[in-house]
C-alpha cells in the first residue's frame, strides 16, 4: 500500500498552476491512500480534494476548518475554506473529525481527521492532522493538541489488524516533544527506513516558496507515522522517501515536500522490508 502525506500550501501563490503540479506528482506517485492538509474549497465551486480525486479515480473525504477567518484575511478572500481531506482507492466507511486544542489568540481552526478505509482483507485506520505552526507559545499548543491526536487515534484503531496509519505536518522537528509524544505512545516514524543519506527536509529551502525562511537549514516536518505490524507482517514499512521535492514543468507544487511511504501486505516476505542496508522492518 502507498501513502502520501503533502501539505498544499492552500491558495496561496500560483495556485492554479500549483494544482496541476500537485496533481501530476500524485498521478505519477499512484497512491492508495493520501493525507492532505491545507486544502482549500471555494464556496459553491471546486473543492480541490473532490477535483484531485475525480481526477486520480480515487474516493475523497473533506474535513473543513471551523474557523477559516485568519487564513481569509491572508488572501483577502473569505469566499474560500481550508481543511484537512483524506484521497483513497478504498470507499471510506467510517469518518471523525477533531478540532485541535488551542488558546483563542492560535486558534484558527487546525484538525486531525479519522477515515477507515474498506481495503481488501483489512480496513485501515488513516489519520491525517495539521498542528499549529510557530515558535514560542505555539510549542506548548503542538504537545498538548499531539496528545489529543494520540488519544484520538487510540479510540479510533481499534477492530482491525491493520496498524494505525497517521500522517500529517506536525510543524515540528523529528527531535520535537510534540513528535516524540506519538513515538512514546507506540507509533513509529516510517523515515526510519528511508535509505541512508536520502534528503529529508519537507520544508527545504531550495524551494523558492520557502526562500524568506532567512538562514534556517531544511527540516523534516511532515510525517507517516505507523503501529507495529499485524499478522503476518502487516502494515510494515517498506520504504519511505520525499516526493513533489522541485518544479514541475517550471512550478512548485507547494511550499512543503509529500512523504511517500509503501506498506506491506500481510505476508510480505522480512526480506523486503527494509529501508536500507541493516534497517530491519517494523
Amino acid at each position: 500500500m502507498r501513502v502520501v502525506t503533502w501539505n498544499l500550501w492552500w491558495r496561496f501563490g500560483p495556485w492554479a498552476d500549483r494544482r496541476e503540479a500537485i496533481l501530476a506528482v500524485l498521478r505519477e506517485l499512484a497512491p492508495d491512500v493520501v493525507g492532505l492538509q491545507e486544502v482549500w474549497a471555494v464556496d459553491g465551486g471546486e473543492n480541490l480534494a473532490a477535483s484531485l480525486a475525480r481526477d486520480l479515480g480515487l474516493h475523497w473525504d473533506w474535513s473543513p476548518s471551523p474557523a477559516p477567518e485568519r487564513w481569509q484575511r491572508r488572501i483577502g478572500d473569505d469566499t474560500v475554506g481550508v481543511g484537512t481531506a483524506v484521497l483513497s482507492r478504498w470507499p471510506v466507511v467510517e469518518r471523525a473529525v477533531l478540532r485541535l486544542p488551542a488558546p483563542a489568540e492560535l486558534d484558527d481552526g487546525r484538525l486531525a481527521s479519522y477515515a477507515r478505509l474498506d481495503a481488501p482483507g483489512h480496513r485501515i485506520p488513516f489519520f491525517t492532522v495539521h498542528l499549529t505552526s510557530g515558535g514560542g507559545p505555539a510549542r506548548a499548543v503542538r504537545r498538548e493538541q499531539a496528545a489529543a491526536l494520540a488519544a484520538f487515534v487510540t479510540a479510533h484503531r481499534h477492530g482491525t489488524a491493520h496498524p494505525p496509519v497517521v500522517t500529517g505536518d506536525f510543524n515540528a522537528r523529528p527531535e520535537a516533544p510534540e513528535v516524540r509524544l506519538l513515538r512514546a505512545g507506540g507509533l513509529r516514524d516510517a523515515w526510519a527506513h528511508a535509505a541512508p543519506g536520502a534528503p529529508s527536509g519537507t520544508w527545504d529551502t531550495a524551494n523558492p516558496y520557502v526562500a524568506h525562511a532567512d538562514g534556517e537549514p531544511s527540516v523534516r516536518i511532515d510525517y507517516v507515522h505507523v503501529g507495529p505490524p499485524g499478522p503476518g507482517g502487516l502494515g510494515r514499512v517498506l520504504a519511505v522517501r520525499r516526493a513533489g521535492a522541485g518544479p514541475v514543468d517550471g512550478v512548485w507544487p507547494s511550499d512543503h515536500a509529500a512523504v511517500v511511504a509503501d506498506l506491506a501486505a500481510a505476508g510480505t516476505a522480512p526480506a523486503l522490508a527494509s529501508g536500507g542496508p541493516g534497517t530491519p522492518g517494523w
